[in-house]
């Protein structure tokens, strides 16, 4: 699939929020660097309506932007190039099949790094993974929405979850996923195309959505419904200016705050489905 690289020049304390913006739009994936971030874009996904967001947000925001055709097979060598190891404490390290192992963590993960979201470099991703140290998973049935990677459900699988349904909306995160599921030797898991539609109904002990604010918001009714009661639930994907909002939507939806975690200015919640 051919990208737009969109390289983004802003201050340091307005990326994270910019961050956070820009993935309410169609763009899938994106790197923090020094003086900013990169943002790609899929090809076809650029259009007028896109173009006239974009100016007005810059005009806005006073950011600096610069668009880059970035072809489908040069992709693997970009993000390959800019992959490392991801080290979370003594828990868990996340890292491609060209590093080397790192044995002083308890459970190693070896993904493929591809174009799918959810390596551990983003602040959300690190923090679910923080955050799943915490959780029980043993004999669980678990669903990993918006999986990316896959990452989080081959770590619940490690983790002693029963089974594990992901499902991702992008086709490149589908693929990406079931392949690091035969990398890490992960049986357990099932991987869907789509939305919340294609996944079998359940009734899931434990949810993982690490996506945005917009789309935990859309999917809170469904997701209410298929976590089992005293179950729980794990979001991520929005900043701090929207903690009060993602609290008050989870107890509109019978789920009992429980934690929140922050790294930078995102956030990362737990809450527990009332009986």
């Amino acid at each position: 699939m051919d990208y737009y690289k969109f390289q983004i020049n802003a201050a340091a304390s307005d990326i994270e929020v910019l961050i956070a913006l820009f993935s309410l739009q169609p763009f899938d994936t994106f790197q923090e660097r020094e003086g900013g971030f990169d943002a790609f874009l899929p090809a076809t996904a650029w259009d007028e309506n896109l173009e006239t967001w974009l100016r007005e947000f810059q005009q806005e925001r006073g950011f600096t932007c610069h668009r880059e055709f970035v072809p489908g097979q040069n992709w693997n060598v970009i993000w390959e190039s800019n992959f490392q190891p991801v080290i979370v404490g003594s828990f868990c390290a996340i890292r491609a099949s060209f590093h080397p192992p790192i044995p002083s963590v308890r459970h190693e993960l070896v993904i493929t790094p591809k174009m799918a979201f959810g390596t551990g470099h983003h602040e959300t991703t690190f923090m679910v993974v923080e955050l799943m140290e915490q959780l029980d998973f043993t004999g669980k049935s678990v669903l990993d929405y918006g999986c990316g990677t896959g990452v989080l459900g081959i770590l619940a699988s490690r983790l002693g979850a029963s089974k594990i349904d992901a499902v991702d909306i992008e086709i490149q995160s589908f693929e990406n996923a079931r392949e690091n599921c035969q990398v890490n030797h992960v049986e357990n898991m099932e991987v869907f195309h789509g939305t919340l539609n294609p996944v079998p109904p359940a009734n899931y002990g434990v949810v993982l959505a690490n996506i945005n604010r917009n789309v935990i918001l859309d999917s809170l009714p469904a997701l209410s419904s298929i976590v089992v009661p005293e179950g729980t639930l794990v979001i991520s994907g929005f900043v701090g200016e929207d903690g009060p909002l993602m609290k008050g939507a989870l107890q509109q939806h019978a789920f009992q705050h429980v934690e929140t975690k922050a790294k930078g200015n995102w956030l990362a919640m737990v809450a527990r489905k009332q009986a």
